[in-house]
């Protein structure tokens, strides 16, 4: 009984102070409910969407340097291959008939591996020699028509009645035996080394 008492004290003190109405109180409740139901269940929200963006930020921050560091390996690289590949310069060029030999004694004589200038084509392995009688020995050419930007060297000769032929050395005879004899230009050209390489000479 003396608590039912002490809480109508209260509530008679606070009409005192704030005289209401019914509809005021119920009005003023329902304001009181919606703001703490804003404060308690709505930070839950933007704790949650704060902490998503945060971790958006933080990938983000993660993949630029990653993606720097590419574009800048890329230019990286093009810049080491632009400063160390040889830049060709074509000398001058003409048509001859081509033919191609293999190393056979039959083909060339005692010592088939030996070229002229005395390098062993098949000890290197690499269809890069050609022999011409018309070209110094180390002349390097291109035959754009049939190989594209591959270089050859000069390093071995022909008999002397082939004084404008060339003629191209292969591993395997029947790759020598299906090029034939044909016709096509070839390119005198010479090797231009970049800055780098000479500087680091």
């Amino acid at each position: 009984m003396a608590k039912t008492k002490n809480m109508k004290k209260i509530f008679n003190l606070g009409d005192d102070i704030i005289p209401l109405s019914r509809r005021k109180r119920v009005v003023l409740l329902i304001i009181i409910t919606c703001v703490f139901q804003f404060l308690l269940f709505h930070s839950p929200v933007l704790a949650e969407e704060a902490i998503s963006q945060e971790n958006d930020s933080e990938e983000m921050v993660f993949a630029s340097p990653l993606t720097k560091d590419s574009a800048i390996d890329e230019e990286a690289a093009k810049f080491a291959k632009a400063t160390t590949t040889p830049v060709v310069k074509v000398i001058r060029t003409s048509t001859h008939s081509m033919t191609a030999y293999n190393s056979e004694a039959a083909q060339t004589d005692g010592s088939p591996c030996i070229t002229a200038n005395g390098f062993n084509v098949c000890k290197h392995g690499i269809e890069d020699t050609v022999a011409a009688n018309f070209l110094p020995m180390g002349t390097k050419i291109r035959i754009p028509d049939l190989f594209g930007d591959k270089i050859f060297t000069v390093r071995d000769r022909m008999n002397k009645r082939y004084g404008e032929r060339v003629d191209v050395w292969m591993i395997n005879r029947s790759d020598a035996l299906k090029f034939g004899v044909r016709k096509a230009k070839i390119e005198v050209v010479e090797i231009v080394e970049p800055a780098s390489a000479v500087a680091k000479k």
